[in-house]
């Protein structure tokens, strides 16, 4: 294919969409779930629902840039003794996408939003996921409503769930509200608009700093990787930019975490069944401690998340600038999680990686099927009603949410692969340092240092592994595909 024919966004559009097909997704609505969307009216359902109003409090929106599906709101309350009380509010995305309908149907087929390059794949319509299931700004919304009390120590000392009427009264972005908490840039416009959203904004980051805190004390890990995605220049791509972690973002994660937690206890209290998220105890953890030990640290010889935190601990403050390269070793060889269904009783793992041993996907039901069932489990188990699932029936959920999870990252990787192959096209032969990132009997795969760039060793594989730090030479490229290659060469810089 001569790239120069066509421009670079149309080229990955395509290739999203076949790479779609390809992983059995479906990359456009179908004329039943259209049908059923001109149906919809948000208003109907806002006007008839039961639930506390709480538009009155201080809920803002902290996401990316560009994001239109709002599925979360946070807003924090001092109190005595130096707790806070936490709020998150989830979009009620079942007041309007009914289990059966032929939009639940869709959603259900691909379980995920696919968020390619060039070209976003939402779970649900536009006209919801945007709309009217999304939190936007100034708009009155239906949400279920996380309620969390955070002692001084950062632990979680109370919670409640329940349905609520709830309104957006700012919409922020991460780097933004980053830039201003870490003292690098000024209050964001919409922030110093709004009376006392400054304070509580430092209020929430406050809350969030303990929490992290504590749950690192407890175990979970201090990982950092380096995601990579296209700039475009009009339709050309002119470079990788990198996505970086931030204060912003630890707010929204360190509150999403506990909500989840918090909804995993809530429906065990109720003898609800759950999907539940895990990651199972690390099947490679003799090669991480044998990359501790590259690195100056030690670790025992059985799994153990509180050594492994404090060496990652120690690690990023000795080398920050490569920290994310030892990060990206330890994820691979921690394996990737999977879902499963969950009695009260049952003695499921955790998440490893987390620390936690309850953990139930519920804060994006915009963008994820699992979220969704359990919005429905949560929602019957706070109205008195017997669950919508049997637990049958959420393991085969579960199973296929796995499963389809699993194909929308592989749809995302070719395409971001394939828009990498686009941007190292015209560097054929040249040389790069390199991480091994992968080693399996499927291949093994290096990431460039220079350029957030994955691709595969054809040659010169031999002995090598997960974290090894070698020297390659890039040996073609295969746009369509997504497939980088590349030689090892035994020169290496140290």
């Amino acid at each position: 294919m001569n790239v120069n024919d066509k421009r670079h966004r149309a080229i990955l559009q395509n290739i999203a969409q076949r790479a779609m097909l390809e992983r059995g997704l479906l990359p456009d609505f179908s004329a039943e779930a259209l049908a059923e969307l001109d149906g919809i009216q948000s208003s109907a359902v806002m006007n008839s629902e039961p639930v506390r109003d709480l538009r009155d409090l201080l809920w803002v929106s902290i996401d990316n840039d560009d994001s239109r599906d709002l599925d979360q709101l946070t807003f924090a309350e001092s109190l005595p003794g130096d707790k806070i009380k936490i709020f998150v509010a989830v979009a009620d995305v079942d007041a309007l996408v009914k289990k059966g309908s032929a939009i639940d149907d869709q959603a259900r087929h691909n379980t995920t939003s696919v968020y390619t390059a060039a070209r976003i794949f939402p779970m649900l319509p536009e006209k919801l996921s945007t709309n009217f299931t999304s939190l936007n700004f100034n708009e009155d919304r239906l949400a279920v409503v996380v309620e969390m009390m955070i002692g001084a120590d950062g632990s979680l000392q109370d919670s409640d769930i329940y349905r609520a009427c709830v309104r957006n009264h700012a919409k922020l972005a991460y780097d933004s509200v980053a830039a201003w908490l870490e003292g690098n840039g000024r209050v964001p416009e919409a922030v110093a608009a709004t009376s006392g959203l400054d304070e509580n904004l430092r209020l929430q980051d406050r809350a969030a700093q303990r929490m992290k805190n504590f749950r690192h004390i407890h175990g979970a890990l201090s990982l950092e990787t380096i995601e990579a995605r296209p700039i475009f220049d009009g339709d050309q791509i002119r470079d990788l930019g990198v996505e970086k972690k931030n204060r912003a973002k630890d707010i929204i994660e360190d509150f999403m975490i506990a909500a989840n937690g918090v909804t995993a206890r809530f429906l065990s209290s109720r003898k609800f069944p759950s999907i539940r998220r895990v990651v199972h105890t690390p099947k490679r953890w003799e090669r991480i401690v044998e990359i501790a030990e590259k690195h100056g640290g030690r670790l025992p010889t059985n799994p153990d998340s509180k050594a492994l935190e404090e060496f990652l601990t120690n690690a990023k403050a000795a080398d920050p600038l490569r920290f994310p390269d030892l990060s990206l070793s330890v994820i691979k060889l921690l394996g990737s999680g999977e879902y499963i269904a969950e009695l009260p009783g049952d003695a499921a793992p955790g998440h490893f990686g987390l620390a936690v041993k309850d953990y139930a996907h519920s804060t994006a039901p915009n963008r994820r099927y699992t979220d969704l069932i359990t919005q429905r489990l949560l929602k019957a188990a706070i109205e008195g009603k017997p669950s919508p699932y049997s637990k049958e029936e959420l393991g085969v959920l579960a199973a296929h949410c796995t499963q389809e999870e699993d194909a929308a990252n592989k749809v995302e990787r070719q395409v971001g692969k394939s828009a990498a192959a686009l941007l190292l096209e015209a560097r054929i032969g040249e040389q790069f340092d390199a991480l091994v990132t992968g080693a399996s009997s499927k291949g093994t795969w290096a990431r460039l240092l220079s350029m957030p760039v994955e691709g595969k060793l054809v040659q010169g594989f031999e002995g090598i592994d997960v974290g090894d730090r070698i020297r390659v030479q890039l040996v073609s490229v295969d746009i369509e595909r997504g497939y980088i290659d590349f030689r090892k060469v035994n020169s290496s810089r140290p």
